[in-house]
């Protein structure tokens, strides 16, 4: 096994990591979480009983674990403190970085008032502040976990930018909180935040050297990405392979195998094109089937067939070793399954992603279904019609599916 191993979304988010995460976590010494904030949500069923975790590291879950959030992770303060609360004898196992970047409560408020303004053209985010958390960022007028070691100089900082963007703040309608406010809401950030915020690019740096094995561990998927995802419906950051170097500080000759992973169909969340969506009685099956319904939001996704030319282009790009294929069990009991092999635009059949995928209408394969794959623990023991699906999946993706879920239980696990 490589020291340095990675875990990333091939869809549009949704896809299962946390599962696979939980279940590779226990063969790995530290897991570590690159990129995004708490609009990210990793559901994990152990002995029936289920974790939602947004930005925790789904390592938690494994007692010998330790878990890194990345400096390329916006952290959501008030909200990782009740996500906290879930797990017990955090420190010593849980380090954060010192360059994540603040995500405060009047980001998310900015986030829901562009939305609004923005009526049916809005983008469909989670409004939970991540974009401008990220245009902050970049913009050089955001802050860093590490400021919250002083307080008080972190909130002349935050009261001296909203007197420079007071017009602003007014037109969205939205009240700024005074310096008093901020000083206790910071200062009980701060009280509870300390022990665990650390250098983690040092930190990681010495565990690779040491010769430990490290998980990485994307957010959202390969098509919400901020530079490669179908703009501008994609969230603010870099959700590929090449974000966790970005997002923890490695080189990428550091990192080993990369595992991608991806639902037996798909799911969307929020505006933008989706070609293989279904909109009618199929799309609803698999919605209630799969209970998909967002773990951050808890809004209905949109539900469609697998997409190969979308999948093609996502292994491609982050450089995918093996597949794991997620929620096979949801497609018991179809009769038939389509997958979309091209797409028809203006007329001609593509198959690839295109600068812009609006328009773009599915040209689907259908394959037999079969009767029930829900708790298979061996891929021979698998229908057959759920073989040839898989291994077609295979040649025309170019890539081997080594993993295959058939519950949201760990153990309900195939390894090929």
């Amino acid at each position: 096994m490589n020291r340095v191993n990675l875990v990333v979304g091939l869809q549009w988010g949704d896809e299962g990591k946390g599962k696979i995460v939980d279940h590779l976590a226990q063969n790995h010494d530290f897991v570590c979480r690159f990129g995004g904030g708490h609009n990210a949500g990793h559901t994990i069923v152990v002995d029936g009983k289920k974790y939602a975790l947004h930005l925790m590291p789904s390592g938690v879950l494994n007692p010998k674990a330790k878990n890194i959030i990345g400096n390329g992770v916006v952290l959501s303060p008030s909200n990782f403190i009740k996500e906290m609360e879930q797990f017990k004898n955090l420190e010593g196992r849980l380090f954060i970085s010192d360059k994540a970047h603040l995500l405060l409560p009047y980001h998310a408020l900015i986030d829901q008032a562009k939305e609004r303004l923005k009526g049916d053209k809005a983008i469909g985010t989670t409004g939970k502040g991540i974009g401008p958390a990220y245009v902050d960022k970049v913009a050089r007028v955001g802050h860093r976990v590490g400021e919250l070691l002083d307080v008080e100089e972190l909130s002349s900082k935050i009261v001296n930018y909203f007197s420079h963007t007071k017009p602003i703040f007014d037109a969205m309608g939205i009240d700024t909180p005074t310096r008093e406010e901020l000083l206790e809401e910071l200062s009980h950030y701060r009280d509870i935040l300390k022990p665990y915020i650390t250098d983690t690019t040092k930190l990681i740096w010495s565990v690779i050297d040491e010769g430990r094995s490290v998980l990485l561990e994307g957010a959202q998927g390969t098509m919400l990405d901020i530079d490669h995802g179908t703009y501008p419906f994609v969230t603010s950051s870099t959700t590929i392979s090449a974000g966790a170097c970005l997002g923890l500080g490695l080189s990428p000759k550091d990192i080993g195998d990369v595992t991608g992973i991806a639902k037996a169909y798909c799911t969307r969340v929020g505006n933008g094109p989706f070609p293989s969506e279904d909109l009618g009685a199929d799309g609803n099956r698999l919605r209630e089937q799969g209970h998909e319904f967002g773990t951050t939001t808890g809004r209905p996704r949109r539900c469609g067939w697998f997409d190969v030319v979308a999948l093609k282009h996502a292994v491609r790009i982050n450089g995918v070793d093996r597949i794991s294929l997620m929620k096979l069990d949801v497609l018991d009991g179809f009769e038939k399954i389509k997958v979309c092999i091209a797409y028809d635009i203006d007329g001609k059949r593509v198959d690839y992603v295109p600068y812009d995928l609006e328009g773009a209408k599915p040209i689907y394969k259908e394959f037999k279904g079969w009767k029930s794959t829900k708790g298979v623990r061996e891929f021979k023991d698998l229908p057959q019609t759920a073989k040839d699906y898989i291994e077609s999946l295979e040649e025309m993706v170019g890539c081997r599916i080594g993993i295959i879920s058939t519950s949201p239980e760990r153990e309900d696990t195939i390894i090929r």
